[in-house]
């Protein structure tokens, strides 16, 4: 099985140091911004794995083979200097045809069978499904956590119902297209409920032990934060999963999160299942300015609250997620307005339209 570990970083990764690639095949894409002492270092710690470095230069390169004249609004598709610089890594893995991608930050420390946790959880007939009333699972009920208090992940929105955790369980269990792993130490929280903490340095009193249930499949309709600093999935997924462009017009910080909503209203579209749990991976946060990550994601909580009521909304009757993905984007452009009045809101969403429009035309290039 050929498995592409994507990891967008501008720092040693030390992380994985240890990496064990077990029986598969393994290769790991660094999106980082072309600082050569860094990669370096990278390259001694990466001495015993398969592994390429593509930056600003790299990256404009490989389009520019790949699309010929046209190259530029292709690579435009990538932003600048954030984290959703990660959806270069998805498309040269899916160029290249792997069997399984996994996005990793450089602050998850993985364990000796990260990679074998991630892959059981994919492909093992195995779990627990939980439906909810309020139609969203909040992941920090699968952690053991620290406090007594009701926690709520980054992504998670704040109008009820979807805080009510209204959970229902069954038995039904099954192979998934996309699993998030979950974190021991900082569990990832936004910037308000970091404040509320105590977190003035982007690292709260708030912490995880432990996980409850090693596989926790969301039911047809359920929503849940995806986190993508520790979550794997199919190759086939890609098309339907472009990391939404941020660092645009002050919004930043939802590119998975809201890449994950459209991803599992496809997936229940499809038919697939997507899951959480192992692997429980150590997330050891720099210190940074709290204040800093509320700017980016202030201008986002709206939109958060109602982008995945829009996707309820959308009819999809395609059966592949390239065109579901195609379905899901003209549903936004003909709609956008009437959920959204503010200008800036709308000028924000007819550039996402534009780029999950063209990022499928990508895909469909280099394949």
């Amino acid at each position: 099985m050929l498995v592409y570990v994507i990891i967008p970083s501008i720092n040693p990764l030390m992380n994985l140091k240890n990496f064990d690639c077990g029986n598969e095949e393994v290769k790991v894409i660094v999106v980082d911004e072309g600082d050569e002492k860094i990669r370096k270092k990278n390259s001694e710690i990466l001495s015993s794995v398969m592994h390429e470095c593509y930056g600003p230069k790299e990256r404009k390169r490989w389009f520019k083979s790949r699309f010929g004249e046209s190259f530029e609004k292709y690579c435009n598709l990538i932003p600048k200097k954030c984290h959703a610089e990660s959806s270069f890594g998805f498309l040269k893995a899916y160029e290249d045809q792997a069997d399984v991608i996994i996005e990793l930050d450089d602050d998850v420390y993985i364990s000796k069978n990260f990679l074998k946790e991630h892959l059981s959880n994919l492909f093992d007939e195995s779990g627990v499904t939980v439906q909810s009333g309020g139609r969203w699972y909040n992941t920090m009920n699968n952690l053991l956590l620290n406090v007594d208090e009701r926690v709520f992940p980054r992504g998670h929105p704040y109008m009820p119902p979807c805080r009510d955790e209204d959970y229902t369980w069954t038995e039904e269990k099954g192979k998934c297209l996309l699993n998030m792993g979950l974190w021991r130490g900082q569990p990832d929280l936004d910037a308000l409920t970091l404040i509320y903490y105590g977190g003035m340095d982007g690292r709260s009193r708030v912490e995880s032990g432990g996980l409850r249930m090693e596989k926790v499949i969301l039911g047809k309709g359920v929503y849940f934060s995806v986190c993508s600093m520790n979550t794997s999935f199919l190759s086939k997924a890609v098309p339907a999963f472009y990391q939404l462009y941020m660092n645009y017009m002050g919004v930043d910080r939802f590119d998975d999160i809201w890449s994950g909503i459209f991803l599992k209203r496809i997936t229940d579209q499809v038919g697939d299942k997507i899951c959480l749990g192992k692997p429980l991976e150590s997330h050891i946060k720099r210190p940074r300015n709290i204040f800093n990550d509320l700017k980016k994601e202030v201008n986002g909580l709206y939109i958060n609250e109602h982008i995945w009521r829009i996707c309820e909304e959308a009819e999809l009757s395609a059966k592949t997620y390239s065109d579901c993905y195609l379905e899901l984007a003209n549903f936004l452009a003909r709609n956008i307005e009437r959920w959204f009045k503010d200008k800036m809101q709308v000028k924000f969403w007819s550039t996402q339209i534009k780029n999950m429009e063209m990022w499928v035309e990508a895909t469909d290039k280099i394949r």
